[in-house]
């Protein structure tokens, strides 16, 4: 799938970052690992497939996309 950079609002290359799938339009969210089980024990209909990151709400708000 080839990606294309969309932002980030970290600095000297650390996470997160927002990716656009250009075939598909999917958003590939870049972050650190969400792993505290007091957090994890939230989250709901969770695929062995899946994984969790931090995202900052910055992030979110310049970057992803308004549509």
């Amino acid at each position: 799938m080839p990606l294309r950079f969309i932002g980030t609002t970290s600095e000297n290359g650390n996470c997160p970052s927002l990716y656009e799938d250009t075939e598909t339009g999917d958003i590939i969210v870049q972050g650190d690992r969400l792993t505290d089980p007091a957090d994890l024990v939230d989250l709901r209909h969770v695929k062995a497939s899946e994984t969790f990151v931090r995202v900052p709400r910055d992030l979110l708000t310049r970057f992803a996309p308004k549509e």
